[in-house]
């Protein structure tokens, strides 16, 4: 037997975006190491959570990876848009959220943001000055106010974060976890790419 599951938490992949910057290459299938991130993600997902789920509205690239799928309910919201679709597809309370082209994700981190989230609606990390909304965890407790936000507008999760009270932990504690922000590089251009070793499929 491995270490036991994070309890009541749904480990969810934001596969949205148009990735114009990346050429139009899904983000998620950049490979890492022989192996697309979003493979990646998932495969450490399913050894952490019950359930895992990949929010994207065209199904075809991710339709390998054997993950549920699932479309935005309020279409066109970007980020809190899938933040919002993860929440209502997930049969827990809690999800465990990531953008899809983190390619560092890791289990340490990720585990020890999940113990942090008793008696909070979600837990967000404030890195580089910037709060992390998709490498964070969210309670089924912020849908209702999400899903007001979205049909009233055009919600940033930063805002939605406080909205909902989120707790925030700084970064000087989340240091003791991830000393360097790794769990939070992330893929926007090419040159982000290749500085990060990724390469298209």
């Amino acid at each position: 037997m491995g270490p036991a599951l994070i309890p009541g938490c749904t480990g969810v992949l934001v596969a949205g975006g148009r990735a114009t910057r990346m050429g139009g290459v899904p983000k998620g299938l950049l490979v890492l190491d022989g192996e697309p991130i979003a493979a990646r993600a998932l495969r450490l997902f399913r050894r952490l959570f019950d359930d895992v789920l990949v929010v994207a509205n065209d199904p075809a690239p991710y339709a390998a990876l054997g993950a549920r799928i699932v479309p935005d309910v309020v279409p066109g919201k970007g980020a809190p848009g899938g933040v919002h679709a993860a929440l209502s597809a997930a049969s827990t309370d809690w999800v465990f959220a990531a953008a899809c082209d983190l390619p560092f994700l890791d289990e340490r981190p990720i585990r020890w943001l999940a113990e942090r989230r008793g008696g909070a609606a979600a837990v967000l990390v404030r890195f580089g000055g910037r709060l992390e909304p998709l490498h964070a965890c969210w309670s089924r407790a912020c849908l209702p106010v999400l899903d007001g936000l979205l049909r009233a507008g055009d919600p940033s999760l930063r805002a939605v974060a406080a909205a909902v009270g989120a707790r925030v932990i700084e970064e000087a504690e989340w240091r003791t976890v991830d000393p360097a922000g790794r769990a939070f590089e992330n893929v926007n251009t090419p040159e982000d790419a290749a500085r990060l070793g990724l390469h298209q499929p």
